[in-house]
Parts: C-alpha cells; sequence; structure tokens
C-alpha cells in the first residue's frame, strides 16, 4: 500500500485523538466537545475554522494556490445510545453512549488529512473539510444544507467515507449508483373491539388482525416487487393488551422500509397502505396506517466514482478496490449531499479483528481498528491532490 509516510509517522497522535473521542462520545446536535476538539485542532493546523452550521457542525476551509476548483471532505461526529461493553482503556465513559459505528474513526481521519494539506499545501484550489453532527438520528447532513453549507462554502464536488468490518484493512469498495438505502419507517394501529379472552366472539381481536397484516406484508416484496429490485419490510414492534385474559381493543405494530429507487419508494408506501386497511377490514378491524420517509438512497456519481476508485488503485493496488461490492440496505445522510452536489461514498475496510470478535457495526463490542487511521488519511490526501491537481 502508498501510504503517506508522514501519516504513518502520525499514527501515534492520530491514535490518540480517536481514542479521546470514544472515550467521550456524543449524541446528535449534543458534540458539543466533540466539535471543540475539532474546530481547536483544525485551528492549530492553519485551517479557517467555520462553526455553527446544524449547531454543532464545523466547516474547515484550506487553500493553496491560484485555482477556483474546490471539493468537500465530509466526516461524521455523532455517537449512537449504546452502553458499551468493551472493558479497554478507552471505554465509553459516558453511559448509554457509545462509538459503535466509528465516526470517532472517520472524524479523526478526516483531521489527519486536514493537517497534512495544510502542511504541505500540494494542490490547487480550496478544501472543505466538513465535520457534520447528527448521521445516525436527524438528517445533520440535511440540516447543514438547509442552513446553506453549498451556498456559504461553494464545491464542485462532495465525498464521503465509512469503515466497513469484515473488510480487510487496505480494501476499499464502491460502486456507481445505490449503495446505500432508504430509511423509512411505518407505524399501525389496528382497531378492534375488546372483550374478554374466554368469549372471543364477542369481540374483534385486533391481535389476529395484525399478525395477518404481518404477514401480508411480506408479499409485497416477494409478490409486488420487481425481483431484479429489491426491498425489505420489517415489523420489529407489535404492542397489544396488559392482560391474560383480555382481548385487547387496539394492536400497535412498527417497523422500517427499505429501498434503493424513488419508484420502488412510492409503490410500497402505497401498497403497504392497502394491505393494512383491507387486511383489517377481512377481519372485521380497521387500520390507521402512517409512513415517515428518512434519509433517500445514497447514489454515487458514476464519473466522481471512476474518480475516488483511480485513486484508491494507485494508492493500495487494483486487486483491493472493489467494484462489484454489495449494495447495503443500511442508511447514511450523506445521500442529501449526494443529491445536492456530484460525488462519491466509499468503504473502507476496518479488518477483521475490530472490537470484540471482529463485530459489525452497531454493536456493544465494536471498536474502529486504529490501524486504519492513516488508511483512511492518505486516501483523503490523495483525492485532494488529484483532484485539484496543480498541473492542472
Amino acid at each position: 500500500m502508498n501510504i503517506l509516510p508522514a501519516l504513518e509517522i502520525l499514527r501515534l497522535e492520530l491514535t490518540r485523538i480517536r481514542q479521546d473521542l470514544h472515550a467521550y462520545p456524543e449524541l446528535a446536535f449534543g458534540e458539543q466537545r466533540t466539535s471543540d476538539l475539532v474546530a481547536r485542532e483544525l485551528s492549530s493546523y492553519g485551517v479557517e475554522v467555520h462553526r455553527g452550521l446544524a449547531g454543532t457542525g464545523v466547516v474547515g476551509t484550506l487553500r493553496a494556490g491560484s485555482g477556483n476548483r474546490a471539493i468537500g471532505l465530509r466526516a461524521d461526529m455523532d455517537a449512537l445510545p449504546i452502553q458499551e461493553a468493551n472493558t479497554f482503556e478507552h471505554h465509553s465513559r459516558h453511559d448509554g453512549k457509545m462509538h459503535a459505528c466509528g465516526h470517532d474513526g472517520h472524524t479523526t481521519m478526516l483531521l489527519g488529512a486536514a493537517r497534512h494539506l495544510a502542511e504541505t499545501r500540494n494542490f490547487d484550489g480550496t478544501v472543505h473539510f466538513i465535520f457534520q453532527p447528527a448521521e445516525e438520528h436527524g438528517g445533520g447532513g440535511c440540516v447543514m444544507i438547509e442552513q446553506g453549507l453549498f451556498e456559504k462554502f461553494p464545491m464542485d464536488e462532495v465525498y464521503g467515507l465509512h469503515n466497513w468490518p469484515g473488510l480487510d484493512l487496505g480494501h476499499f469498495a464502491l460502486i456507481p449508483g445505490p449503495m446505500m438505502a432508504s430509511t423509512d419507517h411505518f407505524d399501525i394501529v389496528v382497531r378492534g373491539h375488546g372483550a374478554h379472552a374466554a368469549m372471543p366472539h364477542l369481540g374483534i381481536d385486533p391481535v389476529v388482525a395484525g399478525a395477518a397484516i404481518v404477514q401480508a406484508l411480506q408479499t409485497l416484496v416477494s409478490r409486488s416487487i420487481e425481483p431484479v429490485d429489491a426491498a425489505v419490510v420489517s415489523v420489529t414492534q407489535f404492542h397489544a393488551g396488559d392482560a391474560y385474559n383480555v382481548i385487547a381493543g387496539e394492536a400497535v405494530l412498527r417497523g422500517t422500509v427499505r429501498t434503493f429507487k424513488a419508484e420502488t419508494r412510492d409503490a410500497m408506501e402505497a401498497g403497504m397502505r392497502r394491505v393494512c386497511e383491507n387486511t383489517a377490514a377481512a377481519y372485521g378491524a380497521s387500520a390507521d396506517f402512517s409512513y415517515e420517509r428518512g434519509y433517500p438512497p445514497l447514489i454515487n456519481w458514476p464519473a466522481q466514482t471512476e474518480t475516488a476508485a483511480g485513486v484508491l488503485a494507485d494508492m493500495v493496488g487494483e486487486e483491493r478496490v472493489h467494484r462489484q461490492f454489495p449494495p447495503t440496505m443500511g442508511g447514511e445522510d450523506f445521500a442529501y449531499m449526494l443529491q445536492a452536489k456530484p460525488g462519491c461514498y466509499v468503504f473502507m475496510g476496518n479488518g477483521q479483528g475490530a472490537g470484540m470478535h471482529g463485530c459489525m457495526l452497531h454493536n456493544p463490542g465494536y471498536d474502529f481498528n486504529d490501524a486504519a487511521l492513516p488508511v483512511g488519511a492518505s486516501y483523503w490526501v490523495r483525492l485532494v491532490e488529484h483532484c485539484l491537481n496543480k498541473a492542472g
């Protein structure tokens, strides 16, 4: 791998920053300590610092040469409401909060890149380092855009990165087009008629109707969506009643829907409403259905994906750049930035052994692999030097 020697030398310092961030996680829009640390580090590098977008957001601006092109690099800063299971020295000091998705590593890698670029300035143009709050919940990327991110900091392209456990260290994955799914959720209230459980004929059981709805919803994916398309409907909650011998008057069902295409998203919402209302009616009950759209699908732009792939191939070798990687049904609010600007989002290998048993993201035993810090930071630097090439 062609990792920048200067960033490899910085590995211990980057590890110190990353583990400090891990020890003091903060949730969506409450990343005040994290924001202060980011602003302080950027200022010490000589990077122009702007604060306030989405409350705790930070944007660092660095210019070199006379070029008029600009690109944005984005890292997320927030943690998750998870009780950490790890017992290493840098475990979370905040009960019920944990960096279980690696945003501590993302923030640190972008800081490392900012430091190196500020020292070398081997590019011609402007780089905006975007440190975004509230990726996990609240759509901080969307809020930054609504509050003028791209007007205040004009840029031609924007790029993002996420670590990926299970993908070997030094490997990257990216594809043009849909790479992550939309993140919608739904609520269903099935209304029946309460009765004694020993006399069910005197009531209308919302549990039976609700169970039928759960089963029927699965047919939308298997029988209503084109087989080469993809969609997920998961009912994750089912609440009804409080006693062994009482048929409840209503049942509440909740869950999530994931899709890659706008037309599939529309079809799922309409189909779910039809299934819920008509299935409930078949059992003599009624159903109130509500559907809330979350993050849109994350869709990489072809040209920028090819640019990123070329930079990565030069850095780690073509055999370590996975261009046929399957998209994931997970969601990501960087999708909003890619709706507004051309760009690309890549997965970076976090290795097989990070955290307890090499677990996946959003697990109480997860930890970011510090050996990846100079790898990700080198990618950011190489990307800037390529996109803002002095030779033009």
